[in-house]
């Protein structure tokens, strides 16, 4: 038997893979069984119900793709009361990424996030005016916003990092002291698409998120960065489309990853990966991830 368990500060999961917040809501659960997923994250979740940003929120670009989607969510009383009744039929770890324009409506919202696996903090979220990348990009505010919602919840707490941090392993540090359980590197990179009719930026907003496999190399070194500093449990997210992608986040230092717009071409992604790690264990005579780390750290 093959035993991809993964467990650190509170947080058990049966496999390394999770679905990243964001990419997937419930009418996904048809496609693939989520009880096969080490874990998923519901999509950023506010105090306040969000209509978001106006479209177009979605561009294709080379390797990816851009979003300005803006954190649209009907807020947490709508989540705990119609989502996470839902999604606790599953098997599978349930986290729940938070937004707030303000470190109150931080404190405030980390109350009201309960029965679940953990709390995934976003300070990354780089096509919204207020929050977001702006509590990600110093170590003090990232403190703080972190503070807040460990001070607040019982919950493990997940630090979701931005790559436009000024320094990324000090942002992480500040989240760690502040009382983060783990850290997810990273969140999208900060881009720009262009209507050439328009002569304007395509996006109201002007700024979207690029994620997909362009931005994989820039992502495994935020994690390498990271993993090479601190002692601290990385999840790792960025450009992740098979299992391979999958080893070399765990030879950077991640401990588990994220999936995102993988799925938007190959819906079974997370299902094939998490069969492809295990057939590759298998052919390499490896029981257990602790095993494959152990090689990897040799």
């Amino acid at each position: 038997m093959i035993d991809l368990s993964v467990s650190f500060n509170g947080i058990e999961l049966k496999n390394p893979v999770i679905l990243a917040s964001g990419v997937w809501d419930l009418p996904y659960t048809e496609i693939i069984d989520f009880n096969e997923l080490g874990g998923v994250v519901y999509k950023s979740v506010s105090l306040r119900p969000r209509e978001g940003n106006p479209p177009p929120r979605l561009t294709e670009t080379p390797c990816g793709v851009i979003n300005s989607i803006g954190l649209a969510n009907k807020g947490v009383d709508s989540f705990n009361k119609e989502i996470l009744p839902r999604l606790k039929k599953f098997d599978t770890a349930i986290f729940v990424n938070i937004f707030g324009e303000t470190i109150e409506e931080f404190s405030r919202i980390s109350q009201m996030i309960v029965d679940v696996s953990g709390i995934e903090v976003n300070i990354s979220c780089p096509n919204v005016r207020k929050g977001g990348v702006s509590f990600g990009r110093e170590p003090e505010t990232a403190f703080q916003v972190t503070k807040a919602v460990c001070e607040n919840s019982d919950l493990p707490v997940i630090v979701k990092l931005t790559p436009a941090a000024s320094n990324i392993v000090e942002v992480a540090e500040a989240c760690l002291k502040a009382g983060a359980s783990a850290v997810t590197a990273v969140n999208t990179f900060q881009g720009l698409a262009i209507d050439i009719e328009s002569g304007e930026p395509l996006f109201k907003n002007v700024v979207g998120g690029v994620s997909g496999p362009a931005i994989k190399p820039q992502a495994l070194y935020n994690v390498y960065q990271i993993s090479r500093n601190l002692e601290v449990p990385i999840i790792g997210s960025g450009g992740i489309t098979n299992f391979k992608d999958v080893l070399e986040y765990f030879i950077a230092g991640a401990t588990a990853i994220q999936l995102g717009s993988a799925i938007f071409n190959n819906p079974l992604a997370p299902i094939e990966i998490i069969d492809n790690i295990i057939k590759y264990m298998k052919d390499n005579g490896y029981r257990n991830l602790k095993e494959l780390r152990k090689y990897i750290d040799e």
